[in-house]
């Protein structure tokens, strides 16, 4: 067993911080951009007169960062070479996520809205995976050159983690002799609808609730009759764009349909396990940022005329934290490297329960490690001078959106106890025995 992070990871590190200090810190000083990383930042990122939305500043700078990145050959740098990638592993995006994280708000790295100048792209991985060769035409290399955008429907206003039961219904119509699909149906937390080209919209196109076949996905152009944005929901972290969408008697051809007929849910799932272990050391890598800079708090303030960090009740949380964040690191980096020694199918049967142990406690983590950094801090950490909150705002979301805790336990509890996963042939044999 070897430990060591592999020579080519750690230079490559250093590389992406050459690069950050050469192209991406001068660009986030220059014309007062800082204003949308200091204690102005909610402010100077949110349109509230226009719904909530991102100002437009906002998205271009985040635009300029990754057109940077790209050029520098480091936004794609998880896709396959065919696309323009550098085919990055598992294990080395877990890292270079948490060394991002771990340097504090800044534009190299801003999860709020999933930005980072290298970049995730589950859907073109999704694209590559189960479109048709015409699909993949269009929107892979559309999507990365920003011709092509695209949103997910799947969440419903009466429907989140329990995907079978969506209401969403697709009926077969043809128009004009042209066979096609009519859709009605709504969708909440539609991401990035605002800038959106096209929706994957999953609906059941058989079946009955609970049902696992039976659903379906169409790629939905969003100027479509019929798509409407009805709200854009203010959110705990803002700006928002996360809305509620009608679609209403929304016709799309045949060749909308994106994957297998009936089986849309394995598109769903097909992303998640990379996407979830990513965002688990995200979440790590700021915790570690709110442990040390509370740490370092602590050994320069001087109350009473004595460093705050020489108090058992400052060292204490601190410890306990920092310790569970050194356990994670090694369950996250494990669980990614045994991911990268198997194919994409078999993550789901063998691993899952990993990939949720380490996302569900590393969003915990993160939440409590920010909670105390605004403790240890005092006044100061409480207000927006400091990061904490604006960490504590943004993942304390994930705690829901990237499978609740409660679902990702449920899914550990499975495995754990026999009823899916590697032990549930064995639990299966030891009842027959019993029963014998």
């Amino acid at each position: 067993m070897d430990f060591n992070l592999p020579k080519e990871l750690t230079d490559y590190l250093a590389e992406l911080d050459r690069f950050i200090e050469a192209e991406i810190k001068p660009l986030q000083a220059q014309d007062d951009n800082e204003r949308f990383f200091d204690h102005r930042r909610e402010h100077a990122r949110t349109n509230w007169d226009d719904q909530g939305l991102p100002r437009k500043e906002w998205e271009d700078l985040l635009r300029e960062a990754k057109r940077r990145a790209d050029k520098a050959g480091h936004f794609r740098f998880s896709l396959p070479k065919e696309f323009g990638g550098r085919d990055g592993s598992n294990l080395w995006m877990a890292v270079i996520r948490e060394h991002f994280a771990s340097k504090g708000l800044g534009l190299h790295n801003d999860l709020q809205n999933e930005h980072s100048i290298v970049g995730n792209f589950p859907f073109i991985v999704m694209m590559r995976d189960f479109g048709t060769p015409a699909q993949k035409e269009e929107f892979i290399f559309g999507s990365l050159e920003g011709r092509r955008r695209i949103t997910f429907g799947l969440t419903e206003p009466d429907h989140g983690s329990d995907a079978t039961h969506m209401a969403t219904r697709a009926v077969r119509q043809a128009r004009d002799g042209k066979p096609g699909w009519l859709i009605n149906g709504a969708k909440m937390w539609t991401t990035g609808m605002h800038v959106a080209t096209h929706c994957a919209l999953f609906a059941r196109t058989s079946g009955k609730d609970g049902d696992g076949r039976g659903i379906s996905c169409f790629l939905v152009p969003t100027s479509t009759p019929g798509v409407k944005v009805e709200e854009y929901m203010w959110t705990f972290n803002m700006p928002t764009d996360h809305p509620r969408v009608s679609f209403t008697d929304v016709w799309v051809p045949e060749d909308a349909l994106f994957g297998p007929l009936e089986g849309g849910l394995a598109l769903a799932q097909s992303f998640v396990h990379e996407n979830r272990i990513r965002q688990a050391a995200g979440s790590l890598g700021a915790a570690v940022y709110c442990i040390n800079e509370s740490v370092k708090y602590a050994r320069q303030r001087k109350p009473f005329g004595r460093p705050l960090a020489e108090n058992q009740a400052i060292q204490w949380p601190l410890v306990e934290l920092a310790t569970q964040a050194e356990m994670l690191r090694l369950l996250i980096r494990k669980t990614a490297w045994e991911m990268d020694q198997m194919p994409h199918p078999e993550v789901e049967k063998v691993l899952s329960d990993k990939v949720s142990m380490c996302n569900y406690w590393a969003n915990r983590l993160c939440c409590e490690a920010a909670d105390r950094a605004m403790q240890v801090h005092g006044g100061i950490g409480y207000s927006r001078h400091k990061p904490f909150e604006h960490i504590y705002r943004h993942h304390r979301r994930y705690r829901i959106t990237e499978g609740s805790e409660e679902i990702q336990m449920r899914k550990v509890a499975g495995f754990l106890f026999g009823f899916m996963g590697p032990r549930r042939r064995e639990f299966a044999a030891l009842e027959k025995a019993a029963a014998e």
